[in-house]
């Protein structure tokens, strides 16, 4: 690999920064103590620092010649509402919150991309570091980007990094196209009339009705969706009665996730799907509810960005170690709404299978979302080398 000199010698300090923001995890919009740090830790390298932007964001802008160029280097800031298993010294401080998707390696490799870039300033143009709130739930790049980002900070395109475990450590991955989905969750309340168990014919059993629904709408997908379109629908929540074994309900709940390869597959999902809950609660006589929220658009990489960033992976890491048609991932990112509004790539950064971790950790597995996660510091070095050379050979070549 070849990771910059002077950025693997500042690995201790970088990895301390994420270390830190491990141990101290905040949830969309509430990124406080995180941004401080991010403030506070860019104004003492020399970057300019904007706050507000998004509630919680931060924006580090850095410019160095008389180019007019510009390039955006974004990193998520928030955790999850997760209870940590881990117990190494860096595990998290606060109860219920953690950071088991890596955005504190996200930040800590921008950081560490700054720093460097703050030293030596030989590019030409403008450097907009972009640390993103919410995006776990709350699409606060959405956010940002109705409040102006891209009109406050113009960039010619904008670039995203995602940590990627069972990767291997190091590797690059990134297709052109449609790289995560697009997503909608939904409600269904379902309204009957509750009757006494033995005597089922007087009430509108609503939990039989949500029965049949619920083996109904995996019909969608496998009946009624092209097959070669991608999409996933999950019922996640199913809830009935009282505590009572001798009642039929009156009202039964079911909710859960729709995540697809376009906009269109997923309108398509979501019609078939009001269709279908209507047309079942119908057939057993009860009254429905029915609700789909369009939560995410898909993450859609440009063609010519994409190449570019798979140019810049291959002077870093062997070309064999970059997978430049990744398998297209079925869970969202809100860097998708920066993506709407200006070119870019989307790519993952392999930290493997969780061997890197250090004594106490949980028994789980090293996955996103998962209790026992914690970054792979041993990447630190090489991401912050991939921010540093998207943005040098973006900003100094010609690109007319």
């Amino acid at each position: 690999m070849n990771v910059i000199p002077e950025i693997a010698e500042a690995h201790d300090e970088i990895q301390s920064l994420r270390r830190w923001m491990h141990a101290h995890p905040e949830l969309g919009f509430q990124e406080t103590q995180t941004a401080d740090l991010i403030a506070k830790t860019l104004t003492g390298w020399g970057i300019e620092v904007h706050r507000g932007l998004g509630r919680t964001g931060v924006v580090g802008v850095l410019r160095a010649g008389t180019g007019t160029r510009s390039i955006g280097l974004r990193a998520d800031m928030d955790a999850l509402p997760i209870q940590e298993r881990n117990e190494f010294a860096h595990r998290s401080q606060y109860p219920g919150r953690m950071h088991a998707c890596g955005h504190d390696g996200h930040m800590a490799m921008l950081l560490g991309a700054a720093r460097y870039l703050s030293r030596t300033r030989n590019f030409d143009g403008t450097i907009v570091f972009i640390f993103s709130p919410a995006e776990e739930a709350g699409s606060g790049a959405k956010v940002m980007v109705d409040e102006g980002l891209f009109e406050k900070f113009p960039v010619g395109a904008v670039f995203g990094l995602h940590n990627w475990p069972g990767m291997p450590a190091g590797n690059f991955g990134i297709r052109p196209g449609t790289i995560m989905a697009s997503s909608g969750e939904f409600h269904i309340r379902i309204i009957g009339v509750d009757a006494h168990a033995a005597a089922p014919h007087n009430g509108k059993d609503s939990l039989f009705a949500g029965v049949q629904i619920v083996n109904a709408l995996q019909g969608i997908i496998t009946r009624n969706k092209k097959p070669v379109d991608a999409a996933v629908l999950s019922v996640t929540h199913f809830q009935a009665g009282g505590g009572a074994t001798n009642v039929i309900p009156e009202i039964t709940t079911v909710a859960g996730t729709v995540r697809a390869q376009s906009i269109s597959i997923l309108d398509f999902i979501a019609s078939r799907m009001k269709s279908v809950v209507e047309s079942l609660a119908a057939a057993h006589e009860c009254q429905v509810e029915f609700k789909f929220v369009r939560s995410c658009p898909p993450t859609v990489n440009t063609p010519d960005e994409t190449c570019f960033a798979v140019q810049v992976m291959e002077t870093i890491v062997d070309r064999a170690n970059v997978d430049t048609n990744v398998d297209l991932d079925m869970g969202v990112e809100d860097f998708a709404y920066m993506l709407l509004a200006r070119p870019g790539a989307y790519a993952f950064l392999g930290i493997g299978n969780g061997e890197h971790r250090e004594h106490g950790h949980g028994s789980g597995p090293c996955l996103l979302h998962n209790a026992s996660y914690d970054f792979n510091d041993k990447v630190l070095g090489v991401g912050s080398t991939y921010w540093v050379e998207l943005a040098h050979r973006w900003l100094n070549t010609s690109r007319d």
